[in-house]
C-alpha cells in the first residue's frame, strides 16, 4: 500500500499539496503516482514567475514505462522549483513528499486547498482505480 500522508491535500490527477507556514503551497506527485510510473528519468517543471489555473499542465515526470502530464491542483504564481530533481530526478521514487518536491506556488487563493481531496478520499479514489 501507498503512503498518503493525512496532512496533505491531494488532486484526483495524483498531485499533492502542502500549505506551507509562509502562506505558498508546495506541490509534488503521490506516493501512488510514482509507483505506478516505475523509475523517473526525468522531470520537467513551470518556470518560476508563470501564473497556472487549477488544472492547468505545469510540467512532464517521464518514466522508464511512460510519460505522464503534471497539473496544477490550485491556482497560483510559480515561485520556486526543486533544483536537485534536473540531476537526480530519481529522488521522486524514493522520497516523493519531501525531498522529491516539484514546486511551490503563492496561491491566487489559499482556500483553493480546501477542495482538494482528503488523504482518505484520495486513498478511496486510488482502490476505484
Amino acid at each position: 500500500m501507498s503512503q498518503t500522508p493525512s496532512e496533505l491535500k491531494y488532486a484526483s490527477t495524483h498531485e499533492w499539496a502542502r500549505l506551507e507556514e509562509d502562506g505558498s503551497v508546495t506541490i509534488g506527485i503521490t506516493d501512488h503516482a510514482q509507483s505506478a510510473l516505475g523509475d523517473v528519468v526525468f522531470v520537467e517543471l513551470p518556470e518560476v514567475g508563470v501564473a497556472l489555473a487549477a488544472g492547468d499542465e505545469a510540467g512532464v515526470v517521464e518514466s522508464v514505462k511512460a510519460a505522464s502530464d503534471i497539473y496544477a491542483p490550485l491556482a497560483g504564481e510559480v515561485i520556486a522549483i526543486n533544483p536537485s530533481l534536473e540531476n537526480d530526478p530519481e529522488t521522486v521514487n524514493g522520497d516523493p513528499y519531501n525531498d522529491g518536491w516539484f514546486y511551490k506556488l503563492r496561491p491566487a487563493d489559499a482556500a483553493e486547498i480546501d477542495a482538494l481531496l482528503s488523504a482518505e478520499d484520495y486513498q478511496l479514489q486510488c482502490a476505484e482505480e
